[in-house]
């Protein structure tokens, strides 16, 4: 049976982040904390470690998840292109609760699914996860937690959820506020014109538009034809409607993959997130 290593404890912590890189290098699964909620990750470059982590969550190829990196330099090996705009969004947002969606570079050995060849990077801001990062390099990690029950909010939690699919769980320290309920906010990158708001969440659409202004896109605003309603009006939750879990999947076309369950409700700063069909 898989052990929790609570990481408040000096020799927990070395233990459990040496057992860690250890699994992560084997393509096993590993529980860690996040600035949201608990994430199970994998070598995002294992694509039997992905595949594994999609498994343990019951979960398919068609909700790829996002992809945790520990810095900025980061994002530039990872993207095919970065533009000033998302540059820009990234270093005053990073670490924390922006997911950014990309092109992958195609030159990219990794199989995260059915991707349509981008990819939803972020920088978590949480130390443990951060270190972990930097040691093994990018981790594909999901909300840890089984799909259709409420993301984890500790190991313990976690463990209840994926039991021995997991080789580790590190616990972190409870955080100093309770979470929120907000997931990390979407955006697509894929246009090199616009950048798309495909989840609204804890960065708002009011500091995203302080940064890079009309660059940014919101189609809730977009004039709809005279004879058809707006394409994408369904994939596009509006700024009161229920958010989805942190992991949300993402496709190349922008779209966010259906919850399997109810997703959190904004209007309550208290509630659990819920897994939805794809912290970052």
């Amino acid at each position: 049976m898989a052990a929790i290593y609570d990481c408040t404890v000096p020799a927990e912590l070395l233990a459990g982040m040496r057992l860690s890189r250890a699994a992560i290098s084997r393509g096993e699964l590993v529980v860690i904390p996040t600035d949201t909620v608990y994430g199970v990750a994998a070598d995002a470059f294992t694509p039997a470690a992905v595949q594994r982590l999609l498994d343990a969550k019951g979960r398919t190829r068609q909700s790829p998840p996002p992809v945790l990196i520990p810095n900025l330099a980061t994002l530039d090996a990872l993207a095919e292109s970065v533009s000033e705009p998302v540059r820009a969004l990234a270093e005053a947002f990073w670490p924390g609760g922006l997911t950014i969606v990309v092109p992958a570079r195609s030159s990219l050995l990794w199989d995260l699914g059915d991707t349509d060849g981008t990819v939803a990077l972020r920088m978590p801001a949480d130390p443990l996860a951060l270190e972990l990062l930097a040691e093994t390099g990018p981790l594909a990690v999901s909300s840890a937690n089984l799909t259709g029950q409420p993301a984890a909010l500790n190991a313990a939690e976690a463990e209840r959820m994926l039991g021995d699919s997991v080789s580790v769980y590190l616990q972190a320290a409870p955080p100093t506020t309770p979470p929120t309920g907000l997931a990390s906010t979407i955006i697509d990158a894929t246009d090199d014109e616009h950048i798309t708001i495909i989840r609204h969440g804890v960065v708002t659409e009011q500091q995203l538009r302080a940064l890079v202004g009309d660059a940014l896109f919101d189609p809730k605003r977009a004039e709809p034809a005279d004879d058809a309603p707006p394409a994408d009006a369904a994939a596009l939750p509006a700024d009161d409607a229920a958010l989805p879990a942190d992991d949300a999947a993402v496709r190349a076309d922008g779209a966010v993959v259906p919850a399997d369950a109810a997703a959190v409700p904004a209007a309550d700063p208290t509630a659990r997130p819920a897994d939805a069909a794809e912290p970052a």
